[in-house]
């Protein structure tokens, strides 16, 4: 198969050397100052951080032994806590010290505002920093503090003066507004969307989701654009693609911003400056998130992260070793954070905790006293903003009743759970699964790989090759999830069923394959081979080629593990892969609409009326093509109780439409699946023959949204094939085979000419009238039909015929288009292949124009 990677991605085991001994001194400062549970986390950080440089390939001598001696102090010290636990307990901030923080924050935020030049932003957040720093001022009686917050006003009402001034002699320019907003030619303000803005304004210029959408490119030059490399110097994706949305394609990202009743505008650059400054603690206006039954019975109290944490930070170390999952059921979602951030620790390439806003100027997110937090997501077809509070529910014990990192100071694990449970509709979430939950996340491709042995679909050897491979090139994220188990087999083998796992590594080392799993519980392990237990197979070879002491591993619980994979194909599923999509080089999508009206309510026998799309490769050389088809989701029922089957079918048919779906068999036939991502993958040999892809559904019930997108190594197009017929010139005839009107096909010449006859007359001078005749029937009949040129208005037209048929006769169905036909008279003579064979049946036209139709016998 040919390989769409770029290169070798690996991680760089010197930066992770530099990292892990920066822990090791932050460890070693909190254990001095007998910050014990700080210096565990801080270890635990380093031991990981070393082990992970070790697998990079680090040289550096007793690396791995120092990492175990981290591991170990941390688990002493974890211990101790946990029998002092009963003891003091830091105090609470008071109401007074909070005021103080929101007033640094809002001024903070009133500097970099004022830093780029925005007046108005900067003299509002300058005025409520004034506000807040008077209101300390009259309610404190620490003089020392009274003076130090009005000096602080003070500098603020000096400087919010002085922009005053600046404004007021500063004159507009003809061709700016105050917001530095680009104009067209006509005046029109274009909103701030980058690259590919929209070619109208929606709505006359109102405020809309469709005044907010980036290019369907996301972010990608187009072609022949010079802006091909990202910030880490990887190549990005090139938009083969129109650099704006259609007002359909505007439609359908507006119609599925509603999710769960609440509306999720799509998020721009502009949106990372969002107003995160307050005078007062900010309240989501969407109210508090709806509690799980789990956490209903053991809830207490909404609380602020100034309720638990001594010191709350935003992120100290992102790590895959500190999240812990708790009762909501969202497991693929904390094994999607597990690998995430194992990823941008490992790979030093920010991945998900980009996503979180606000951020300083280095684009890391930084604590908010004012508690408001904004959380970019990928839902629907495009990135969308989701705004949220910082409250978090805990029980009557004083424990979070949601995931948190194992550091009670940090927050992002909690953040991004609540911003992605708000959008599922609540913590009472279904639960969904990786591929959905990292393409969220990420963006990044989603695979689902069935592991069934024996089966032609999955080739267990190669998958293990192939995600050993990626894994440590970093071209892929992967999550393994188990089955339906019994009770028994369960608790025999430590797995939970129908969970997910993340996987952290993966090894072959002397014919043994092994790869280490982690549990979102942050407890409970695999018991079978190569547990920690199992210290026949752990021989001090493997032991030292892994970096892995299963003696120590006996002494935590943390939820990870080492399995063989036989054993994973025996008691897991399936594995979730999400793949990098600067894997490829070009990408381009297409949102759409397609109407539960829109053709039969199964596909087997007409696909004519299902949206189809021609898929042209340039270029002479082999390459890879994924095409991801994406169903919008707007209501949890939809994961809790998911009953649309959708793929895509793809034809190499020289890019035509198609109509039978088995005549010709697909290329690829695409399995129907009630995901909401289906994958199909093309390997592109020097021949390039164009494809039409179609999109299709097991038992079409409802209107649906998606996605389409394609990922090419090869710079390609994608169009959708365009109906020439008009509605209003539809027509429907109903007729019947009745006794003589029987008279089966052209074989039997005494009786075909008793056939049925209709007769199409367009009165025009054209030559590109186009004209689809359909004819249904009863199943349990082949049909077919004839046409025959009475007259042409015009001899040498482009489709100029003296008689066609619609081909071999079909079960039931069948269809015939003629193109670029003259006006003219047109006869049509339906029949059965067999004589006798008596039923109703239509004809359906279709025309680009006007015309009449009539029945001659």
């Amino acid at each position: 198969m040919y390989d769409p990677s770029s290169g070798y991605h690996g991680a760089d085991p010197t930066i992770l050397e530099r990292e892990g001994a920066n822990l090791a001194n932050i460890a070693v400062q909190h254990d001095r100052s007998m910050n014990f549970a700080d210096a565990a986390f801080y270890y635990s950080e380093a031991a990981q951080t070393l082990l992970a440089a070790a697998q990079a390939g680090s040289q550096l001598n007793g690396i791995v032994d120092r990492a175990t001696q981290y591991m170990l102090r941390a688990d002493d010290l974890k211990q101790a806590l946990q029998s002092t636990k009963s003891g003091p307990t830091q105090p609470q901030k008071t109401n007074l010290q909070l005021d103080l923080e929101r007033a640094r924050f809002i001024l903070s935020e009133a500097l970099d505002e004022d830093e780029q030049k925005n007046l108005d932003e900067a003299i509002n957040l300058y005025s409520e920093a004034i506000d807040l720093c008077l209101q300390i001022r009259d309610n404190n009686p620490d003089p020392k503090l009274k003076d130090n917050v009005v000096k602080m006003a003070t500098q603020a009402l000096d400087r919010a003066e002085a922009l005053k001034k600046k404004k007021a002699n500063t004159l507009p320019s003809p061709t700016s507004s105050t917001s530095s907003s680009v104009r067209t030619a006509d005046g029109k303000i274009v909103p701030p969307l980058g690259f590919g803005a929209f070619l109208e304004d929606d709505n006359n210029g109102k405020s809309s989701v469709s005044s907010r959408l980036p290019s369907p490119s996301m972010g990608a030059p187009t072609v022949g654009d010079t802006r091909t490399f990202t910030p880490s110097g990887k190549r990005g994706l090139i938009n083969v693609g129109p650099s704006s949305y259609s007002k359909d394609e505007i439609a359908v990202l507006r119609s599925t911003s509603k999710i769960n009743s609440r509306e999720y505008v799509p998020f721009l650059a502009v949106d990372r400056r969002e107003k995160f400054a307050f005078p007062v603690q900010f309240d989501d206006k969407d109210g508090k998130l709806i509690l799980s039954p789990k956490q209903k019975q053991q809830f207490g109290k909404w609380v602020r992260p100034e309720a638990f944490c001594d010191d709350p930070k935003v992120i100290i170390a992102v790590s895959s070793f500190s999240i812990r999952q708790t009762i909501v059921s969202d497991c693929s979602f904390v094994a999607s954070l597990a690998i995430s951030a194992q990823y941008e620790k490992r790979f030093r390439k920010k991945l998900i905790t980009n996503i979180i806003f606000p951020q300083n100027r280095n684009g890391e997110p930084v604590l908010n006293p004012c508690g408001k937090y904004m959380v970019k997501l990928n839902l629907n077809g495009v990135w969308r903003k989701v705004v949220i509070d910082d409250y978090l529910p805990m029980s009557k014990y004083g424990d979070l009743l949601c995931s948190f990192s194992n550091n009670k100071n940090e927050l992002w694990v909690s953040l991004l759970e609540k911003a992605y449970m708000k959008v599922m509709g609540g913590y009472d979430f279904p639960g969904s699964n990786s591929n959905i939950d990292l393409h969220a996340l990420t963006e990044w491709i989603p695979e689902r790989v069935a592991i069934r042995a024996g089966s032609a679909e999955f080739n267990k050897d190669r998958e293990f090759k192939r995600l050993l491979d990626r894994f440590h090139k970093g071209h892929c994220l992967v999550t393994v999830a188990t089955g339906e188990l019994s009770d028994v087999e369960a608790d025999r083998a430590g797995l939970v069923p129908t969970h997910a796992y993340a996987m952290l590594d993966v090894k072959e080392y002397k014919g043994r394959r092994l790869f280490m799993l982690k549990n979102p519980w942050n407890h409970l392990r695999w018991k079978g081979n190569f547990s920690e237990k199992d210290l026949a197979n752990w021989t001090p070879e493997l032991q030292k080629a892994l970096n892995y002491d299963p003696k120590s591993a006996q002494m935590f619980d943390n939820g990870v593990f080492w399995i063989d994979y036989d054993s994973l194909c025996k008691f897991f599923d399936v594995f979730y892969i999400n793949w990098d999509p600067e894997l490829f080089s070009y990408t381009t999508c297409i949102q759409h609409t397609w109407s539960a009206k829109e053709g039969p309510k199964k596909d087997s026998y007409n696909i004519s009326d299902n949206p189809q799309y021609k898929l042209e490769i340039k270029g002479n050389q082999p390459g890879a093509v994924w095409i991801l088809l994406t169903r919008h989701i707007v209501d949890k029922a939809d994961f809790a109780d998911n009953k649309e089957f959708i793929t895509v079918l793809v034809y190499k048919n020289g890019g035509k439409k198609v109509f039978y779906p088995y005549d010709p068999p697909p290329y690829k036939d695409g399995v129907r699946i009630n995901s909401p991502h289906y994958l199909c993958k093309l390997v592109e040999n020097n021949s390039h023959e164009p494809y039409t892809l179609v999109i299709s559904q097991y038992e079409k019930n409802n209107t649906t949204h998606y996605t389409l997108r394609v990922y090419s190594t090869l710079e390609f197009s994608l169009t959708r094939f365009l109906n020439p017929y008009k509605k209003q010139y539809d027509k429907k005839i109903t007729g019947q085979w009745k006794g003589k009107s029987a008279g089966g096909c052209a074989n039997n010449r005494d009786s075909y000419s008793n056939n049925p006859l209709y007769q199409v007359h367009i009165d025009n001078q054209s030559t590109d009238n186009h004209l689809m005749i359909e004819l249904l029937g009863p199943k349990q009949y082949s049909v077919g039909f004839e046409v025959t040129c009475v007259s042409a208005n015009v001899s040498n037209a482009p489709g100029a015929f003296s008689k066609q048929s619609s081909g071999d006769f079909r079960p039931g169905y069948c269809v015939l288009q003629l193109s670029n036909v003259s006006g003219g008279v047109y006869n049509i003579r339906p029949c059965t292949f067999r004589v006798g064979k008596e039923g109703p049946f239509f004809l359906e036209f279709s025309c680009s124009t006007s015309y009449a139709v009539s029945q001659l016998q």
